[in-house]
């Protein structure tokens, strides 16, 4: 990650004020450099001025030397710059100091006016200095010359270091801009990716309650008809073999399509690979988290698209509960027509887990299913009387998991829907369940 703010703050290696040791060492060599040329300028500026020599060489040195504050107060820089363009002293200071200040993080207007104040100096002391030396005959230009070269100085020591600042600052400015960003993205993606985790396993976990309740719903029903069926065969293999012939049979149609329906649910659940084999083991590592959960949904919706049980089917299944002894009503109210294949399928397992449960729990006791078929909405429930005797329920030796209840409340709260289960005042047991039709 990048070092920006306050990490760049506390990444501070140099001394004082400077960032590195190399910015420092850069400063210091400038104003050892920008000293040296003022005190060289400072001779010439004290005989001029009538004052000892030394005075214009410790005037010139210290004059020089605050450049080494360029970095810290760019414009005390610029100010002691044109202060001392009169004694024709400090062109680098006032170079790299107009440099600084201009790539610095001042308002504009404070570099627009010392740069003109640092143009118009040197503009007049260099008009000046060469009108003086045409006079005493060192130059024997024309007229001409002496605005010509006052303007060309002002402009050369100026406006080049104005504009490679402004150019410098901008650019940097850029940068820090594009690094903020940078930052902000790559904490932007972590969190997105924090998110894309936990969404993948929510999904994973919704996907494995899903599958559970399918393989719950497929498996409970048939296995709970064979075993009652099977208890049947048991008790008239000896006095009604036709009808142990029959209930052999149903047996062994009820295990066909159990094993029919776990095939396509594993089908569904394997199609995913796309026969890749092993291959697939080895990208699936490489798969990025945020794709997990659209993977998981996609596998949803492919197992709600696969052919499933519909409202149909619910004749043919109340028959299967039928021919294993049990008496069931079925009434069907308001006009029939489709509904989408979640709704159906959710319809239909409500049934028959309803039908199941009174397989285990209530066998021999007579049942009522009862669908509603209306405007905006679909609504059945089933309803069981007592068992005929309290010891037969349970007499087949069907174990209970106690998730049908729930599964069932799972699917329909998932479309919307309203779910209750209870026992009735009869002693019977109830399972009713609105599902908006939409």
């Amino acid at each position: 990650m990048t070092t920006t703010g306050a990490d760049r703050t506390t990444a501070l290696a140099g001394p004082w004020w400077w960032s590195r040791w190399r910015s420092a060492v850069l400063d210091g060599g400038l104003a050892l450099v920008s000293a040296l040329e003022c005190g060289a300028e400072g001779i010439p500026f004290a005989r001029d001025a009538g004052v000892p020599v030394s005075v214009g060489v410790v005037f010139g040195l210290l004059a020089g030397s605050v450049l080494l504050l360029r970095r810290k107060w760019p414009i005390a820089v610029v100010l002691v710059s044109i202060a001392i363009t009169p004694a024709q002293m400090g062109f680098l200071m006032g170079i790299v100091g107009l440099y600084t200040l201009a790539a610095a993080e001042v308002p504009r207007r404070i570099i627009v006016a010392l740069s003109g104040m640092t143009f118009l100096g040197t503009l007049i002391v260099t008009f000046v200095r060469v009108r003086q030396s045409m006079a005493r005959g060192d130059l024997t230009m024309g007229d001409w010359f002496v605005p010509f070269a006052a303007l060309a100085t002002s402009l050369g020591l100026t406006a080049p270091p104005v504009l490679l600042g402004l150019y410098v600052g901008a650019r940097r400015r850029l940068m820090e801009s594009l690094r903020e960003r940078a930052d902000s993205l790559e904490r932007e993606l972590q969190l997105l990716a924090e998110r894309a985790e936990e969404r993948a396993e929510w999904a994973r976990g919704e996907e494995r309650t899903r599958i559970a309740r399918e393989m719950h719903d497929v498996v409970a029903h048939r296995v709970s008809l064979m075993v009652v069926h099977a208890a049947a065969l048991q008790a008239v293999a000896r006095k009604d073999p036709e009808k142990a012939v029959r209930n052999a049979a149903l047996v062994g149609d009820m295990g066909r399509q159990a094993l029919t329906e776990l095939r396509e649910m594993l089908g569904v659940l394997r199609s995913g690979d796309g026969g890749r084999g092993r291959a697939s083991v080895s990208v699936a590592a490489a798969v990025p988290l945020a794709a997990v959960g659209a993977a998981a949904a996609a596998a949803a919706s492919r197992v709600a698209e696969e052919e499933g049980p519909y409202l149909s089917e619910l004749e043919e299944l109340i028959g299967q509960s039928a021919a294993a002894g049990m008496v069931v009503d079925l009434s069907v109210e308001g006009d029939v027509r489709s509904y989408a294949v979640a709704v159906e399928q959710t319809a239909f397992r409500v049934v028959q887990e309803a039908l199941t449960n009174v397989h285990k729990h209530a066998a021999g006791a007579k049942t009522h299913v009862r669908l509603a078929h209306r405007v905006a909405e679909i609504a059945m429930q089933v309803e069981n009387e007592p068992p005929p005797e309290p010891a037969s329920a349970g007499s087949a030796g069907l174990p209970s998991g106690g998730n049908g209840l729930v599964g069932m409340r799972e699917r329909v709260l998932g479309l919307g829907g309203v779910f209750v289960s209870g026992p009735t005042d009869a002693g019977g047991f109830r399972v009713s369940a609105v599902i908006p039709a939409a």
